[in-house]
């Protein structure tokens, strides 16, 4: 990571989570709800999404300032889809970024209701920004569509129906399209609406976010196998040990490096018929590419 894209990300990533802590403080809610939502909240990770999101603003020579509760909205539908996906319904995880995970703190019952809580407030945020109302339509329609059943959620069903199935290559890209791509297409895309971007940059960012988030959940998908379990901050080898489809499962760790190789090539081509800054962006993408967690 270069000096001046961690800069970015670590005055992105303060501004942020003061951000979400001072959201979630102002709710009126019993306070047990208030702790398991902040809980997951403050697990850390790379806040990806909500980055991705003040990237373009900057991209487009926009003050991050004009995404931060857009981007904060992002950051509680991805960590509420976290919560949920660790319940024992679903992937059964104990431990999420080195911590237990929410329901190991709080109780299922409690997470399920913080998942819950986080997303309908990620919602309250986005509808009470002061932008334009088309905007603002159009910024609740992009993110029901990529976090509902057309998107994220969908593509998590599909996941777990491909639990102990021999998928197809077409068939692991569509559970990551939706499962991972579409809040990475989203995050950029609000970015896009905010900045008043043309239809054309709006259409290849979206080519761009998918090509990253499929390049994003391939090298999650190597790091189950090759990464260090004290960094990812998780137990490497969950993937195999809950049966499911992987790009090095289906294609060896060979082809899977290769297809990490041909979406990181395809990603940085969409970007550059971007007409804005590519620069944060660009070493992002190289980022998610050459993580070690």
């Amino acid at each position: 990571m270069t000096a001046d894209l961690q800069l970015f990300m670590e005055e992105s990533k303060k501004e942020l989570e003061a951000s979400l802590y001072r959201y979630i403080d102002a709710l009126q809610t019993p306070e047990s709800l208030k702790k398991s939502m902040i809980y997951s909240l403050q697990a850390g990770g790379k806040r990806i999404r909500p980055v991705l999101l003040l990237a373009v603003l900057k991209g487009f020579e926009q003050p991050i300032e004009k995404g931060i509760e857009v981007a904060c909205a992002i950051e509680m539908i991805h960590t509420y889809s976290l919560i949920h996906d660790d319940l024992p319904a679903m992937d059964d995880d104990d431990t999420r970024r080195g911590k237990p995970t929410n329901h190991k703190v709080f109780g299922e019952a409690t997470a399920i209701l913080a998942g819950d809580a986080l997303l309908t407030y990620s919602f309250q945020l986005v509808s009470s920004i002061s932008e334009e109302p088309e905007r603002v339509v159009s910024l609740i329609n992009e993110l029901s569509r990529a976090a509902g059943a057309p998107g994220m959620v969908g593509g998590q069903v599909s996941d777990m129906e491909g639990e102990n199935k021999d998928l197809t290559i077409e068939e692991l890209e569509y559970i990551h399209d939706h499962k991972t791509g579409d809040l990475m297409i989203v995050s950029l895309v609000a970015g896009a609406i905010l900045a008043g971007a043309s239809e054309h940059d709006l259409s290849n960012l979206r080519h761009f976010g998918r090509e990253l988030g499929l390049l994003f959940q391939i090298k999650d998908d190597i790091l189950d196998i090759e990464g260090d379990a004290d960094i990812i901050g998780k137990p490497v080898g969950s993937d195999a040990s809950n049966n499911k489809g992987t790009y090095p499962s289906i294609l060896g760790m060979v082809g899977a490096k290769e297809k990490l190789t041909h979406h990181l090539e395809a990603a940085l081509s969409s970007l550059k018929k971007v007409d804005m800054d590519h620069s944060v962006l660009e070493e992002l993408t190289k980022y998610v590419a050459f993580r070690n967690h």
